[in-house]
């Protein structure tokens, strides 16, 4: 099994309640690829970070392997989530891969 875990900054230009709905428009839309991607077995979206993170949002998915995670980055449905969602609004990402 592989872990995808990517943690987001979101622009400053927006604002608290912008972010808001930016963040469960990220949410719902990764989540919701569950069942759509091969070899995607688990994927959570946290939206509320305490006051002492200095990132957004979070991603943790778990995956078969690390063709599956391949396979994912470059899945239509991924994409598409991505470039909708999640790049128009974001200003940092930082993404760690490991074997579980």
């Amino acid at each position: 099994m592989v872990k995808h875990v990517i943690l987001w900054t979101l622009k400053d230009e927006y604002s608290a309640e912008e972010k808001a709905q930016i963040k469960q428009g990220i949410k719902e839309g990764l989540e919701g690829l569950l069942g759509k991607v091969p070899g995607l077995k688990e994927i959570k979206v946290n939206i509320s970070p305490l006051e002492s993170s200095n990132c957004d949002l979070m991603l943790d998915s778990t995956l078969e392997d690390e063709a599956a995670l391949k396979g994912y980055a470059v899945h239509p449905a991924h994409v598409e989530v991505a470039d909708t969602k999640v790049r128009p609004f974001t200003a940092s990402r930082v993404c760690m891969d490991y074997e579980v």
